[in-house]
């Protein structure tokens, strides 16, 4: 078994393989050469764990942040976010943080939050004097924080796979997301300052009134959809859904920048991304059965409490490997893969599972702008056009401020502890 579910997925990853192949050929091989069990538990396994009412809010959520990020929500918010943060030194990148800080709590994903600001932000970046690869590197980095900052997927699939509370994981969210945002917008003030990047523009209350007049729409969203859920109005299935209603009458109502052809391609881009998530899902579901079914978190639980360690070297001990994880594979996969290994483990040493949560997420955020393989760089690659190894270069500040952030997070538990005492 340690052939086929080590070994050989890692070969697989190292030829460039689809992440659900690589789950599915693994458990195939174990099925047939290991298992004891008939190849039919395969098929059972696969589609029964898809049988899941909570999963419902994945193709939601990416629906309505596709909604949102397609409908010129993401210049409204630029300028909301700039309006007030004019005269800041390197206000232009606080925006850019702040604006991706914004996106996350209206959608949710990284990917979308890189290329709606890409587009917009990184020319005006380049020409205020951050140079291309800081730029880049800025907007590549910025988009991790929408991991965390709720609704956010992986908390989602964090609190199936470790089943635990997917509105208490929201709530836990907020600070670290916010911390995240803070260090982010302080290392960029104090780099324009030491480069003497101008100041773009100055803050004027009637410009600021007519900007947040005019992203209003846009800001409510996450209040209505969080605040429906830690109200007990709806699951937070059911708040997907809600959040879909809500960003269809914005953008072909409110703002009038979708029509209702472009609404239903954006329903077809979004039930690709859903399918894409899904079946990584139903795969990895697999994997976790064969391993829980075969003692594996069992026996790794009994083998950490036979090293006595303490919460705070495991702690370390998991951030570096789930730092190393981030690099190759994505959120989706690794928390399907590792929540139900991990989490015994941390409760056996002490460590709170919805802190735990907020631990894995705030790694699984860092690798997608990690090189070689963070999807946030070859996101900005796209957008930017420029050569990988340049990105490379721009990323590494960021990652070790936000590296710096996920420290205070892993041992300031009362951080993503405080919020969510009362649910």
């Amino acid at each position: 078994m340690t052939w086929s579910l080590a070994v050989l997925p890692i070969v697989l990853l190292a030829l460039g393989t689809p992440v659900f192949l690589v789950f599915l050929a693994a458990v195939a091989v174990t099925f047939y050469f290991v298992l004891p069990t008939p190849p039919i538990a395969l098929h059972q396994v696969l589609f029964g764990g898809m049988d899941n009412y909570a999963l419902l809010a994945i193709p939601f959520f990416v629906f309505a942040g596709e909604l949102m990020g397609t409908s010129g929500i993401a210049s409204r918010l630029i300028a909301w976010v700039l309006a007030l943060v004019g005269r800041l030194p390197g206000s232009l990148a606080v925006s850019t943080v702040g604006a991706s800080t914004v996106l996350g709590a209206i959608s949710g994903s990284s990917v979308a939050a890189v290329a709606a600001l890409g587009k917009t932000l990184y020319p005006k970046l380049e020409s205020a004097g951050y140079g291309k690869e800081r730029s880049a590197g800025l907007l590549a980095s910025s988009g991790a924080i929408d991991i965390v900052i709720p609704p956010s997927i992986a908390m989602i699939l964090y609190g199936l796979a470790a089943e635990q509370s997917i509105p208490r994981l929201f709530m836990a969210g907020v600070l670290p997301g916010l911390l995240m945002a803070l260090m982010m917008c302080a290392f960029v003030i104090v780099v324009a300052i030491v480069l003497k990047i101008p100041v773009v523009g100055r803050f004027d209350p009637a410009i600021a009134w007519a900007a947040t007049k005019n992203a209003v729409a846009a800001l409510l969203m996450p209040v209505f959809v969080l605040g429906g859920i830690y109200n007990g109005l709806f699951s937070p299935t059911e708040a997907g859904g809600f959040a879909c209603l809500y960003a269809i009458i914005v953008a072909r109502f409110v703002y009038r920048t979708m029509s209702w052809g472009d609404i239903v391609r954006a329903a077809g881009n979004s039930a690709m991304l859903s399918a894409q998530i899904l079946v990584i899902v139903a795969t990895a579901g697999v994997v976790t059965w064969v391993l829980t079914t075969q003692g594996v978190p069992q026996a790794i639980v009994a083998w950490i409490q036979s090293l006595d360690m303490s919460a705070v070297m495991f702690l370390l001990a998991v951030n570096i490997v789930l730092l190393v994880i981030g690099c190759f594979l994505d959120p989706t996969s690794a928390i399907l893969v590792f929540a139900p290994l991990l989490v015994p483990i941390a409760i056996s040493v002490g460590v709170d599972p919805i802190h735990f949560g907020i631990i894995m997420t705030v790694n699984l955020a860092i690798g997608m702008f990690t090189p070689p393989f963070g999807l946030n760089i070859f996101v900005a690659q796209s957008v930017t056009g420029l050569p990988a190894h340049a990105l490379y270069r721009g990323v590494l500040p960021f990652v070790a401020v936000q590296i710096t952030a996920l420290l205070i997070i892993t041992y300031v538990p009362a951080l993503s502890l405080a919020l969510g005492q009362s649910l």
